[in-house]
C-alpha cells in the first residue's frame, strides 16, 4: 500500500512537469530559474548567485545555499534551457523522502498510522504543488525528515553511519532553505527524553549518565549540522551588502503581524495548504496520541514551527513557509485515524470508512491544489517573449511587473522592476511625478524599453502628466490586451 501510494504522489507531480513559470508562485520560481541559467550563460560562480533585475549591475545577491539551480544549470548544459529540468528535483527530493517519513511514523504510531500519514503527506495541496516546483523548500523538507529518521537509528544502535548520515543530511537541508532549522527541536527532545522513555541502550561508555548521548559526540553534531550554514549565510550577508541591489533572500521577515495577518494564515493553513478534513483529522490525532512517547518530537517540531510563524509574521505572507505543517499534520492525522480504527471492529465497516475517507480527501485535495496552477503570470510570459523576440540582445527593460521578474526570464534581458528603489521593487506610483523621476533615473543608467501588462496598464490613464512624458519621450512598439511595450528615446533626445 505504502509504495503504491508513493507511486501515484510521484505520478501526480509530474503532471504539467513542463508548465512555464506562470502559475501562483512564478515569481519566486523565475528568481531560481534565472539563478540557474544565469549560472550556464555566464560561468559557474556558485558562490555568487545572480537575478535580472538589477539592470546595469552584474546583479548578484545573497540567497541560500544555490546548489539547486547550480544543479539544474549543469544539467542545462546537457539537455538544454527546460522547466522540467528545475521542477525535477523538488520531484525526486519528495520521492526519496517518502519511505522514511513511513518508517518514521510507523515507528512512532504503528504501520496503520503511518500508511494514512503516507497518504495524507502525499497528497496534501501545499505539498502537492511546492513539490513540483522550481524552490528549496521541498528538498530542505525532504532532507530534514531524512536527518531526523537517521538520527532516531543512531539514537538507537550507536552506528556511526548513522550519526555521520543525519548531520550531514540535516546541515545540506538547512544550507538549502534556513526556516529548516527547526527540525533542531525534535533532534533535541530525542537526545535529552528518547533514551530514558523507550528503554534505549546507551551510546557509549562514556555517556553522561548512562542514557544520553556524550556532550562531545552532540557537540560534534551540532558542528557539522550548523557550521556550514553560518558560513554560507555570512558570506551570502557579506555578497548582499557588497553587490547592488544588495538583496538578500528572507530580508525583513522577521515581524510580529497583526491578529488580523495571523488569521489570514490561518485560515489558509486550515484551507488551501492542508484542507479542512486533514486539518480536522490532525488535531483529533494530536490529542488522542500517548503525551509522554515519542510522539512528542512531533510535538516539539510543531512547537518551533507555530513559533517561527509568529516572529516571522511578515515571512509568512508566503505559503511555502508553512510547508513544515504538512508532515506534522499527516502524522498526527495517521493516528487519528488508527485510533479510529481500532475502536471499529466491523470489516465492512472500517474498509468503507477507509474509502470514503480517501476519496473525501483525495476530492478536497484536488480542488485545492488545481488553484495553485492557475496561469496567473501568462501575461508575463507572454511581454517577456515578445520582449526577446522585438528587442537587442542586451537591451535594458523596465518592467512594471508589480515585482514579478517573470517578464525578464522569459525575454532573457537584464532590467528593473518599476517602481524600484535601489532596485527593489517598490510598490504603485503616489503621482505622476514620482514615475516620471524614476524612469528618467532608469533611462540614463542605460534602460532602452518599457513594457506594462495588463496589470499596470491603468498607469497610462490615471498618472495623466506620466502619459503625456511618455508620449514626448518614447514610442509604442507593440500594443497587445496583455501588455504594451514602448521603445524610449535617448536620455538626450526629447
Amino acid at each position: 500500500m505504502a509504495i503504491a501510494i508513493g507511486v501515484m504522489a510521484v505520478a501526480v507531480r509530474l503532471i504539467a512537469i513542463n508548465q512555464p513559470y506562470i502559475d501562483n508562485w512564478s515569481w519566486r520560481q523565475s528568481d531560481v530559474a534565472a539563478i540557474a541559467r544565469n549560472h550556464y550563460e555566464n560561468g559557474f560562480h556558485f558562490a555568487y548567485p545572480q537575478i535580472d533585475w538589477a539592470g546595469d549591475a552584474p546583479g548578484y545577491v545573497g540567497t541560500e545555499f544555490p546548489i539547486l539551480p547550480f544543479l539544474a544549470a549543469i544539467c542545462y548544459k546537457l539537455a538544454g534551457v527546460h522547466e522540467w529540468i528545475g521542477r525535477i528535483q523538488a520531484v525526486i527530493f519528495f520521492a526519496a523522502s517518502l519511505p522514511f517519513f513511513f518508517l518514521l511514523v510507523r515507528e512512532i504510531f504503528g504501520v496503520v498510522a503511518a500508511t494514512w500519514a503516507l497518504f495524507f503527506y502525499s497528497f496534501a495541496p501545499l505539498n502537492i504543488f511546492t513539490g513540483r516546483s522550481f524552490m528549496p523548500d521541498v528538498p530542505s523538507l525532504s532532507l530534514a525528515i531524512i536527518g531526523l529518521y537517521f538520527f532516531l537509528r543512531w539514537i538507537e544502535n550507536a552506528e556511526k553511519r548513522f550519526f555521520f548520515a543525519s548531520a550531514i543530511l540535516i546541515s545540506l537541508s538547512i544550507l538549502i532553505k534556513l526556516p529548516s532549522v527547526l527540525i533542531g527541536a525534535s533532534i533535541a527532545y530525542v537526545t535529552v527524553a528518547a533514551p530514558k522513555a523507550f528503554g534505549v541502550a546507551p551510546l557509549s561508555k562514556n555517556s553522561c549518565d548512562g542514557h544520553r548521548p556524550p556532550l562531545q559526540l552532540l557537540a560534534l553534531f551540532a558542528t557539522i549540522a550548523l557550521l556550514p550554514s553560518a558560513i554560507w549565510y555570512w558570506h551570502a550577508y557579506e555578497v548582499a551588502q557588497k553587490f547592488y541591489p544588495h538583496h538578500f533572500f528572507g530580508a525583513g521577515g522577521i515581524q510580529i503581524m497583526s491578529a488580523s495577518w495571523y488569521w489570514k494564515i490561518a485560515k489558509q493553513i486550515t484551507t488551501s495548504s492542508l484542507t479542512p478534513l486533514l486539518f480536522g483529522l490532525a488535531l483529533v490525532g494530536g490529542f488522542v496520541t500517548r503525551p509522554g512517547a515519542l510522539a512528542r518530537l512531533f510535538h516539539w517540531w510543531l512547537a518551533a514551527t507555530v513559533l517561527f510563524i509568529i516572529v516571522v509574521g511578515y515571512g509568512n505572507r508566503h505559503q511555502w513557509y508553512q510547508l513544515p505543517l504538512v508532515p506534522l499534520a499527516a502524522a498526527y492525522a495517521g493516528a487519528g485515524c488508527a485510533f479510529a480504527g481500532s475502536k471499529i471492529s466491523a470489516t465492512k465497516i472500517k474498509v468503507a470508512s477507509s474509502i470514503f475517507l480517501a476519496g473525501s480527501f483525495g476530492w478536497l485535495a484536488y480542488n485545492s491544489a488545481t488553484s495553485f496552477y492557475r496561469p496567473v503570470a501568462a501575461e508575463l510570459r507572454d511581454a517577456g517573449l515578445e520582449l526577446k523576440r522585438t528587442t537587442p540582445e542586451n537591451s535594458l527593460i523596465i518592467a512594471a511587473d508589480n515585482g514579478d521578474p517573470t517578464v525578464f526570464y522569459y525575454a532573457q534581458r537584464k532590467g528593473w522592476h518599476f517602481l524600484e528603489k535601489e532596485g527593489i521593487y517598490d510598490g504603485n506610483p503616489s503621482n505622476s511625478e514620482q514615475v516620471i523621476t524614476d524612469i528618467e533615473i532608469l533611462r540614463k543608467r542605460g534602460a532602452s524599453y518599457l513594457v506594462f501588462t495588463k496589470n499596470t496598464v491603468w498607469w497610462l490613464d490615471y498618472y495623466g502628466a506620466f502619459a503625456q512624458h511618455l508620449d514626448q519621450t518614447a514610442a509604442l512598439l507593440v500594443a497587445k490586451p496583455q501588455f504594451k511595450i514602448y521603445r524610449l528615446a535617448p536620455p538626450t533626445a526629447r
